[in-house]
């Protein structure tokens, strides 16, 4: 597949499948078709991470990416808390396996069958996918981390949620090996790959505290009211695994972090 959007039938049939709104009620738009083609594929029209197509230039390359230039809650973030609240324990209930792994020209993702969510503020977000940024993309108190995973979530009524989780450099991780080892080589190439419930769980750690705030996707088209959770404890990857998925891009595909503009952090 290449970075070109999926024609309009394809991209109606997945709305009507899925649905999608950035608030909790149905509104059906080409906006929201694009959302969901963004969370589901993570390709669209012509942008990247370097020269006339890095995220600086976003906001002007298509109307549909506006907010991606004149958000107020958008994301990554420098998560610094600003208040303690004893956030309540995210409820995973991860009970299908993962089925490919595609390389689509700004990172590898790992496509979920359906069935698994994560409840939040008593509400179910159902795992569609989840992909890798190197460098991460949020930083936790000024520092960023080797690699950062994006579990990718949505609810019944397209609210979006993701979750993720932060790598540094030491011990190999075995899961993450498993899915280098099925690393497309050729961007749009798709690979099948199981990973089981449990093997998916492995990839958070075993410490389950969180950040908590709102956000928007961190790739066109920057669609905001996202409820970002992530986990406070950095998982490893190998200095080899590190390297291999850089290679593999050949390039970073991290965007800067963004204003906070008064948005609260919580922990």
């Amino acid at each position: 597949m290449s970075k070109k959007s999926l024609s309009a039938i394809t991209a109606i049939a997945l709305f009507g499948f899925f649905g999608c709104s950035n608030e909790p009620k149905e509104v059906k738009s080409e906006h929201h078709i694009e959302e969901i083609h963004a969370i589901h594929h993570h390709i669209d029209h012509e942008w990247g991470y370097t020269g006339k197509e890095s995220p600086k230039y976003w906001g002007e390359l298509d109307e549909k990416y506006k907010m991606c230039g004149i958000g107020k809650s958008q994301s990554p973030i420098d998560i610094v808390p600003t208040k303690d609240i004893e956030l309540p324990e995210l409820k995973f209930s991860y009970t299908s396996n993962s089925h490919s792994v595609i390389n689509n020209g700004h990172t590898v993702q790992v496509n979920i069958d359906s069935g698994s969510f994560v409840e939040i503020d008593g509400k179910k977000f159902y795992l569609k996918q989840f992909h890798f940024h190197t460098p991460s993309e949020n930083k936790i108190n000024g520092k960023h981390f080797d690699l950062e995973a994006h579990f990718v979530h949505v609810a019944d009524d397209g609210q979006i949620a993701v979750v993720g989780v932060m790598f540094d450099e030491g011990a190999e991780n075995p899961i993450i090996k498993k899915i280098w080892d099925k690393f497309p080589l050729k961007e749009g190439q798709k690979v099948a790959i199981s990973l089981s419930p449990t093997e998916i769980t492995e990839l958070f750690p075993k410490d389950r505290d969180y950040y908590k705030f709102i956000g928007s996707l961190t790739t066109p088209p920057c669609s905001e009211n996202v409820k970002w959770q992530v986990f406070k404890t950095p998982l490893t990857i190998s200095k080899e695994q590190k390297e291999k998925f850089f290679n593999l891009l050949g390039f970073e595909n991290n965007r800067p972090t963004q204003p906070l503009n008064g948005r609260e952090v919580f922990e």
